[in-house]
């Protein structure tokens, strides 16, 4: 069976799933964003250790599970876990030379980096009042998806100069530019389907260049960070797919950008 066999057969049955969770919302929603969270944090921490920047996993997973409940706790606890997080931090940046330090800036990043991309698409579902979460959350998928197929397709068809040769050399500025038409027909292809759709037209322009731009970073960053543990995939646990953070890397990046604009829209 050939891998494109591979990525279909898995990949429609999966979008159908995970859009039939983000319609129902809720609790379903959630855990599945914080599964997704959580294999794709442990995703990353492989990859950061074989890429010889180590982190304190247990303590990666304590921060990505506290940063998923910081709604739930107490604003004094908020204040001071936050406090102490920017402390060590500031420690860590300023005597960034010595292993301890340098593992921690490591477990941070791989603590939060996923957690907050997934945590922020749970709060764009929770936006507005029903269904207008949903639309929103389709908008974002639907928009990556596009920007994703034109990119791949332009640069392949039209592609001549690199756009990070030393980090991802089949990307190419060509396809960058017509990945900001495929965010274009994502968003118009929800605002067609939805009735009504919260936002207008005028927005697009706005939300086609943040996914345009931040998608591909997350993309870019996804792949420097495998170059540098000289792995292809982040796992295998997505067949034909490799792993969720290869799956996700654009929307992990792109998730809490979208989400203020839309907030402040809302």
């Amino acid at each position: 069976m050939s891998e494109l066999t591979k990525r279909i057969l898995f990949g429609i049955p999966a979008a159908a799933l995970v859009l039939l969770i983000t319609w129902f919302g809720g609790t379903s929603f959630e855990v599945l964003m914080g599964i997704l969270a959580g294999f794709t944090l442990w995703e990353v921490h492989r990859i950061v250790t074989s890429a010889g920047s180590p982190d304190y996993f247990i303590l990666s997973i304590l921060l990505g599970f506290t940063f998923w409940i910081f709604p739930l706790l107490p604003e004094s606890i908020v204040l001071a876990l936050s406090s102490a997080l920017l402390l060590v931090t500031i420690w860590a940046i300023i005597d960034k030379k010595t292993p301890v330090s340098a593992r921690w800036l490591s477990t941070l990043f791989t603590g939060i980096y996923a957690p907050l991309g997934f945590f922020m698409i749970v709060q764009i579902r929770n936006l507005g009042l029903e269904p207008e979460g949903f639309w929103l959350t389709l908008t974002l998928f639907f928009m990556i998806w596009g920007n994703d197929v034109f990119a791949y397709f332009g640069g392949k068809t039209f592609g001549k100069r690199p756009l990070a040769p030393l980090i991802s050399p089949k990307k190419t500025i060509e396809g960058f530019l017509f990945g900001f038409l495929g965010a274009a027909a994502g968003y118009i292809i929800v605002y067609v389907l939805a009735d009504p759709f919260p936002l207008t037209l005028w927005h697009l322009p706005a939300a086609v260049v943040l996914i345009s731009i931040f998608g591909p970073l997350g993309d870019i960053a996804a792949s420097k960070l495998k170059r540098l543990a000289n792995v292809k995939d982040s796992s295998s646990l997505l067949p034909g797919h490799g792993g969720l953070f290869d799956r996700f890397d654009s929307m992990i990046l792109s998730a809490p950008f979208i989400f203020f604009y839309f907030y402040f829209l809302i």
